[in-house]
């Protein structure tokens, strides 16, 4: 039996949708539980899920855009509050250096006074942040590593231009791997990445069925650095990804019908592996 498994606590996007929570990915292998962003109620979801702020291993951000990190404050003071039942310590954020670094680096300035008043009230340690933080390369590399090395996560730049510093990761345990794209184009380096991943886990924008809608209008610049739906299939057959779990629906289907059209798009790409149109606390083993 597997010990690894992904579970997507959020599939939303910004424009908010009844039953999709923001962008993020929980992997778990074992007793370590890393989180993948921290979009709207991912703290709610990790904890359906069956983890807390407090068991958390790390948190990982892919880039510093709103929907993927407004609830990483949450994350943070949730598990700082328990401190004194759990003595869980600072969180490990991992983050590439730039604009996403800022964001973590002044998250909790706007918390100040509550942290105060919640530290001198109940005896609560320092508000401290274990902030890790890389240089974002177009060639794979290490950027985090369990202490007993059974899990290590990798770390290469993808393009959402003109997001500056986005990445993907891909985890890898006993069981096998899981790539996470983040935000980005469908591009390359995500695939490359992902080309012996047991689940690639990826953005997806059905931009062609919305092309004719969306000219003229804000949408259109929004869906240019989104993965349009039936390139994902293109490139996912290309690479001979083995499980296509897909995430961050544009838009963020309501019904099965809306949500098949995702999968029959990744079919008219020419891919013919194994595709989930993901839901919020949609599981998957690896291995």
């Amino acid at each position: 039996m597997s010990d690894t498994t992904v579970t997507l606590t959020g599939t939303g996007v910004p424009h908010a949708a009844p039953g999709r929570a923001g962008a993020g990915v929980l992997v778990r292998y074992k007793d370590i539980s890393l989180q993948f962003d921290a979009g709207r109620a991912t703290v709610l979801r990790m904890i359906e899920a069956g983890v807390t702020p407090t068991t958390l291993t790390a948190l990982f951000v892919t880039h510093y855009h709103s929907d993927h990190v407004v609830d990483l404050p949450d994350v943070v003071l949730t598990r700082w509050i328990q401190e004194n039942l759990t003595k869980a310590g600072p969180l490990p954020i991992v983050t590439p250096r730039g604009s996403a670094l800022r964001f973590v680096e002044r998250m909790m300035d706007a918390f100040d006074d509550d942290i105060h008043v919640r530290q001198e009230h109940t005896g609560n340690v320092d508000m401290r942040l274990d902030i890790k933080a890389f240089d974002a390369k177009f060639e794979p590399q290490e950027v985090w590593r369990s202490a007993g090395s059974e899990v290590v996560v990798e770390a290469v730049a993808v393009h959402h231009e003109p997001v500056l510093d986005a990445v993907a990761y891909r985890v890898t345990t006993p069981d096998g791997s899981v790539v996470i794209s983040g935000d980005t184009r469908v591009c390359d380096e995500v695939f490359a990445l992902a080309r012996t991943a047991d689940v690639l886990v990826h953005e997806a924008c059905r931009t062609r069925a919305m092309a004719k809608s969306a000219q003229g209008t804000p949408f259109e610049q929004i869906f240019d650095y989104h993965s349009d739906s039936v390139t994902l299939g293109e490139f996912a057959q290309r690479y001979a990804i083995k499980h296509l779990l897909l995430t961050h629906l544009i838009p963020s289907p309501t019904t099965d019908q809306q949500k098949q059209k995702f999968e029959d798009d990744v079919r008219n790409g020419g891919y013919t592996g194994m595709v989930t149109v993901g839901e919020d606390l949609t599981t998957i083993a690896i291995g």
